[in-house]
């Protein structure tokens, strides 16, 4: 199949372009680099592949930036969001999916559209015709130095932290029991495993101990991304901070005393059969024999069998801000457009949302049309706005989407009417920006 533009990259950014695109009748070359070589972090072939968390956050569009944002990819045609609804599992307001069933749906979905090929293969420069690159934080070396050639920048550098997984059975729930926090969704989505202020402190202090793995030597000065902090690193800030981090009793109540936990370690479906589950927030680099030393400290794992243990990459982004324009294209050489991780953005929707306006105005422009950029006032145009000039070049880092990138209301509405009125104005706006 002769194709009209190259996309570079499988992942969730990468799929949802190709799909935006072909469902738009363009003609897509889509390049996968695993199958032929494998990254860090992934352990199949398949597109779309969740390396972390099997969570895409809330799905509250009313109240949440990522709820919004989940909406408005829908009401856009998201591949991402279709697949993520057909394989949900129970996760309370968030949106969770069995990953597995999920990464293979976008697989079969991208495989059976019949304006895309999929061509397992590295790509290791840039192409010289319209092109999309969606390689994401593990862009392959030579590629990623074709970029820094092109642009004479050095690419940005974070860790990224995989969280560990749990086989069901070995939880002991005659410790553990089923609640979610204020009993949200239908109340018993998670497992919790309480904790006293004794149990905690050795925790605590089983962390600090714990030997980590070591880092390569271009990995020493990269610093953590705040939104997917290792749990050692956070116990290294205070003896408190992980009780108001991912191990806060808050909205929990322990079955055995009807009280709230001195602090709680929180397990979430990560399968549709309910077989596996994460720990919520435990993203590691302790060495895999002292993950399952210190984790089978918690009460209720103590018996704990791992389907996966924790691990920590390195993630790279551009300086988007500088590099990019607000279509998304490298200004230097505006035939190739960036989109997903490498652009700056962080978590599986936001990478997805980025791949699917890349994918649009991509489709426009080889229509011989202008797609103007979606209105700041919606979760996609504060995104992109976030990434391709609102944030400052210096202090440029990935960012989840929030309503604090959205613009001001006008007034001074109460605080508790905030979000609902800018989530009210967002529909409006994303309405009018389908419309035109």
């Amino acid at each position: 199949m002769t194709h009209q533009i190259h996309i570079i990259g499988g992942g969730l950014a990468g799929s949802e372009a190709a799909w935006q695109l072909a469902e738009a009748g363009v003609k897509v070359r889509l390049s996968e680099m695993r199958g032929v070589e494998g990254t860090p972090a992934h352990h199949t072939d398949s597109l779309a592949e969740l390396v972390c968390s099997n969570s895409f956050r809330s799905d509250d569009a009313a109240n949440n930036a990522v709820g919004l944002l989940h909406a408005e990819m829908r009401a856009l045609g998201s591949l991402i969001l279709k697949t993520a609804d057909a394989h949900r599992v129970p996760a309370g307001s968030a949106l969770a999916v069995d990953r597995d069933g999920f990464s293979a749906g976008v697989t079969a979905a991208i495989e059976a559209h019949p304006n895309i090929e999929l061509v397992r293969e590295r790509v290791d420069g840039l192409p010289e015709g319209p092109a999309i690159l969606a390689t994401g934080p593990l862009t392959a070396a030579p590629l990623a130095e074709a970029i820094r050639t092109e642009t004479g920048e050095d690419a940005l550098a974070f860790f990224d932290a995989i969280a560990p997984i749990v086989h069901r059975e070995s939880i002991d729930m005659e410790t553990a029991w089923f609640q979610s926090r204020w009993n949200k969704g239908d109340g018993h989505d998670y497992i919790n495993c309480a904790m006293n202020k004794d149990e905690y402190l050795a925790f605590h202090a089983a962390l600090l101990a714990g030997e980590k793995g070591e880092f390569r030597e271009w990995e020493k000065n990269t610093p953590y991304f705040e939104g997917c902090m290792p749990i050692e690193v956070m116990a290294e800030r205070g003896t408190d901070t992980l009780r108001y981090g991912p191990m806060k009793p808050v909205g929990l109540d322990d079955p055995r005393t009807g009280r709230w936990p001195y602090a709680v370690v929180q397990l979430r479906q990560d399968n549709a059969l309910g077989t596996l589950w994460n720990i919520v927030g435990f993203q590691t680099k302790l060495k895999h024999a002292e993950q399952v030393r210190i984790f089978r400290l918690i009460p209720g794992l103590q018996n704990a069998e791992f389907a996966r243990l924790g691990g920590l990459h390195r993630n790279t982004f551009i300086q988007s801000p500088k590099l990019l324009d607000r279509t998304l294209r490298l200004r230097k050489r505006p035939n190739i457009r960036f989109a997903g991780q490498i652009t700056g953005c962080e978590g599986y929707v936001e990478s997805a949302a980025i791949g699917l306006l890349a994918g649009r105005f991509a489709a426009a422009e080889l229509a011989g049309a202008d797609l103007a950029p979606p209105p700041g006032e919606t979760a996609l145009g504060a995104l992109l706005g976030h990434v391709t000039g609102g944030a400052e070049v210096e202090t440029f880092q990935p960012m989840n989407v929030n309503f604090g990138l959205f613009p001001p209301l006008e007034g001074k509405p109460r605080k508790n009417e905030r979000k609902a009125l800018i989530t009210a104005r967002a529909r409006d706006a994303l309405a009018g920006w389908i419309v035109a």
